[in-house]
This record gives structure tokens, C-alpha cells and sequence, in this order.
């Protein structure tokens, strides 16, 4: 008999889901204690620099503890080196697009394309209403584009440069960017958890989306609001000083409304539905182009070199693309926010994802995401529980397999039976999903989405988390709605049933 007799397996959307009869519940929470008690004991010692490499080393070791697990229930070496394998691989496209971005920052600083930004961004955005405003710009950038992750990358880092100019939280500034980037992704056609979600539920996509309006309007309505009395309560000091910030900028970089061509293409780009690490790699050749013309002295100064030439040029450009660069100016509070870590600063990131898809992955190679899911399926037996045991499946897969995508696609294969058996339409677990699963991986700071996020914007998870309004108030609108029956769609009808 071979290890992996009693293990099957099946393909959705390229995505395995793995169940070993041999596993009890008890088991398969085994890893997730030990990691969950070992984060917090090491956050607790190392604080905010947990990420610069502890956390990574934990989630290895609590990669470890699931393979024993996994021993322990007959399942190979083999398998679980396979697993993480193809974990890994599964994060191709997002390792190249964070090194990419990283690029683009670089050649976006040098150009002057995020200090134009910054500079008309401050002299339009009040600081009373600039944590609002960051909501909606976002929220229509990641509807155009159908990317929280483009957006983030493009205006995100803008609104975070600006709102350090005028003194504004950057917490508060990035739960603000996170909250309307993923009302927009999770409202775009063309997002792909958007389609990856209503396929996964056996419904069509504007069947979906429509139905996601229910809960995700008045979530975005309640986090806007939210914002708008933050901002009333913000100590506006850093606009006093605003007209030194703008003579600072002006005196180090040649500002000029042409450089807003460069984000303009790369949004547009992304629009016409070019893959975005295309567009990226575009946005940082427009960036170095940009560079050259409008920003020269920056340029040949990066490059080791007091004038412009051939090869200051190449050297100050691959500078900026690969390496920490920064431009100098009169004012010390604008030193820090004029400097990008080009791709090597994406590199803890980068490696905080590997480990994190290690963990993931033996966890999916013994079968412990799937008995997870199951476990949880078998507390509930009403219909409110059935949505609770969705939500919390969703939520426990962002934490444990460390992914988005099988945080929508472990429990849509896993629920939607259930749901029919229940009578209800698939458009209830397609929403429930994107509230639950979508929205909450950003909130995981060893999650694909969140470490992405927090190494973009340069924001730690924790500091964002509590104004990551939208992200983590989705969860309890789309609980809200189940227990009281609001908009819940019934199979044998095309009424919706309310409360």
C-alpha cells in the first residue's frame, strides 16, 4: 500500500485541494496552534521587527511541525515537498510583480513622477479630507483597473508620500488606500478573484457582482463615514508648513504636469487588460525615460557622476531600478520620504511569502486545509451558521494557507453543496466568499496579500490593520445580512428574501 492511498486530490482552477481520511480535527490544528503561539511569542520579542526575518524562520518551523503531523498520518516526504513546490510556483507572478514595483519606485522617485505627484497633491488635498479622498480616488483607480495591487503600487504610494508630508498617520493613510483598492477590486469586472469567486459558486459574474452590492455599498458607505470624522478630528499642523514642502520639492526636482503621463499609461495599460507585470515593467521604462528628460542632474548624481553622460546615465538608472537610491533636499522630513529600495528592497518580502508558502503547503499536502474546512462545516447545521462556517473557513484559510485564491477556492468547492442542499442560490456563496476571503487576506501580514501590501506601501500590517475599515468590517456586514435574513436568495425562486 503507498503512502498516498488514502489521499485524493482535484484540480480547480489550477488549485489543489488535498483530504487525508487519516486526519482528525484535532491534528490538523496542531501546526496552527504551534505557529499562532510561536508569532505571538516572537512578535512580543522582536516587536516591529519581527518581519525583518524571525517570522520568516517561524512560519518554517511551523511548516516543520505540520510535517510531522503529516508523518504521522501517511503521507511522504515526497508529497509535502511536492506541495510546496507548486505553493511556490503558484507565486511566480506576484514575486516578479513586487520585484517590479520596486523598480518602478525607484525610476518613478528619480524622475520626479511621485514628487509632481506629492507636490499637487498637497496643494489640493486638505488634510480634513484627505484620508476620504484617498478612499474614493483608490476605489475608482481599482474599479478601472480591477487591481488592488496596481493601485496600491501607483496612487497608493503617492497618497502615502503626501499624507507624510502633511503629518497624517500613514496607518490611517494605508487602511484608507487598502479600503477603497479593494472595494474596487471586489466591484471590477475585471478582478480576478471577481471571476474566480462566482465560478468557484456555480453562479455568473454580474449575477455576483450585483448581488456583492448588498453588503459591500453599505460597508464602503459606513468606512467613508468613518474616515470623514477622523479627518474632522485630525490636528492639521502638517498643512502649516506646507509652503515649505512645496518650495523643497520645486528646488530639488523639476516638477511638471507632463510626468503624469507615466501613470497615466501605466492605468490605461492595465484598463486595456495588458497583464500587469507588463504594464509595471512598462511603467518603470516610462519612469527611467521620464528620468532622463526631465530630472538629469538627479540622474548622473545617482549615477557616481557630476555631469551627464552615457554612462552616469546607465549607472543612475539601474541604480535607482535595482538598489536603495535617494534624492536630497533642504528639508529633513522629506529626506526619508525621497528615497526607494528599488527590487532589493522587496526582498524581505519576497522571502517572508516563500515561507509563508511553505507553511501552506504541507498544510495542504497532509490535508489539513480541507479538514479544517470540513470540521468547521460539521458545527453548523442552520442557515446562519452555514454562512458563519464560510466565513470562518475563509478567514482560517488566510491565515493558514497564507492565499487568497484558496481562501476562495478551498471553501467554494468545500460549501456549495451545502449550499444547495439549503436551498440556497450560489450567488450567496460567491459573495460570502469575496466579503470573507478577498478582503481579509490584506489583513494577514504572512499572507501573499498582506506582505505585498505592507512592503508597497512601507506600512506595517498591524499599523494599517485597525483602519483597514473596509477589509475587516466586510466579514460582519456579510454575517449581519445572514442573520437577519437580508438579501438572501433562495434556489427555488428568483425573490429575494428579506428581513
Amino acid at each position: 500500500m503507498k503512502d498516498e492511498e488514502n489521499i485524493s486530490e482535484f484540480k480547480i482552477q489550477d488549485q489543489k485541494i488535498v483530504e487525508n481520511i487519516e486526519l482528525n480535527i484535532w491534528e490538523a490544528l496542531i501546526p496552527v496552534i504551534a505557529l499562532v503561539g510561536m508569532l505571538f511569542y516572537n512578535v512580543y520579542v522582536f516587536g516591529d521587527d519581527a518581519l525583518s526575518g524571525s517570522n520568516q524562520f517561524i512560519l518554517l518551523l511551523g511548516g516543520a511541525v505540520a510535517a510531522i503531523v503529516g508523518t504521522f498520518n501517511k503521507v511522504s516526504y515526497k508529497r509535502m515537498v511536492e506541495e510546496v513546490a507548486e505553493n511556490v510556483k503558484s507565486t511566480t507572478g506576484a514575486l516578479l510583480i513586487l520585484l517590479m514595483v520596486g523598480a518602478l519606485a525607484g525610476t518613478w522617485l528619480i524622475s520626479g513622477v511621485i514628487p509632481t505627484m506629492i507636490y499637487y497633491g498637497l496643494q489640493i488635498l486638505n488634510p480634513t479630507i484627505f484620508l476620504a479622498s484617498c478612499v474614493i480616488i483608490c476605489a475608482v483607480i481599482s474599479i478601472a483597473t480591477g487591481s488592488s495591487w496596481t493601485t496600491s503600487a501607483t496612487v497608493g504610494i503617492a497618497l502615502i508620500g503626501i499624507a507624510e508630508a502633511l503629518g497624517i498617520s500613514l496607518g490611517m493613510t494605508a487602511g484608507a488606500v487598502l479600503s477603497g483598492a479593494y472595494f474596487g477590486d471586489k466591484m471590477s469586472p475585471l478582478s480576478d478573484t471577481t471571476n474566480l469567486a462566482p465560478a468557484m459558486a456555480g453562479t455568473d459574474l454580474f449575477t455576483h457582482i450585483k448581488y456583492m452590492t448588498y453588503t459591500t455599498v453599505p460597508t464602503i458607505v459606513i468606512t467613508l463615514i468613518i474616515f470623514i470624522f477622523i479627518g474632522f478630528g485630525l490636528d492639521p499642523k502638517g498643512a502649516a508648513d506646507t509652503a515649505s514642502i512645496l518650495s523643497s520639492i520645486d528646488a530639488s526636482f523639476n516638477i511638471n504636469p507632463w510626468l503624469f503621463l507615466v501613470p497615466a499609461l501605466v492605468i490605461i495599460m492595465i484598463i486595456k487588460k495588458t497583464p500587469p507585470l507588463i504594464a509595471l515593467l512598462a511603467g518603470t521604462l516610462f519612469g527611467a525615460i521620464a528620468a532622463l528628460v526631465f530630472q538629469p542632474d538627479i540622474v548622473a548624481n545617482i549615477g557616481g557622476g557630476t555631469s551627464m553622460n552615457f554612462t552616469n546615465a546607465y549607472k543612475g538608472i539601474l541604480n535607482a531600478i535595482t538598489v536603495e537610491t535617494s534624492v536630497s533636499t533642504d528639508n529633513a522630513a522629506l529626506n526619508d520620504l525621497f528615497s526607494a529600495g528599488g527590487m532589493s528592497g522587496m526582498l524581505s518580502t519576497i522571502w517572508l511569502i516563500i515561507c509563508a508558502m511553505v507553511f501552506g503547503g504541507v498544510m495542504d499536502a497532509i490535508g489539513a486545509l480541507a479538514r479544517i474546512s470540513r470540521g468547521l462545516l460539521s458545527l453548523f447545521h442552520t442557515t446562519f451558521g452555514l454562512f458563519a462556517s464560510t466565513v470562518f473557513s475563509c478567514l482560517a484559510l488566510n491565515l493558514t494557507a497564507s492565499d487568497q485564491y484558496l481562501a476562495i477556492v478551498v471553501p467554494g468547492k468545500m460549501y456549495s453543496k451545502a449550499f444547495k442542499d439549503k436551498g440556497l442560490a450560489p450567488e450567496n456563496l460567491s459573495r460570502t466568499l469575496e466579503d470573507s476571503g478577498t478582503v481579509t487576506s490584506v489583513l494577514v501580514p504572512w499572507n501573499t496579500c498582506g506582505a505585498y501590501q505592507s512592503g508597497v506601501l512601507g506600512v506595517p500590517v498591524l499599523d494599517y490593520f485597525g483602519y483597514a475599515i473596509f477589509n475587516w468590517l466586510s466579514p460582519f456586514m456579510t454575517l449581519l445580512f445572514a442573520a437577519f435574513k437580508i438579501k438572501i436568495r433562495q434556489l427555488t425562486t428568483s425573490k429575494v428574501v428579506s428581513a
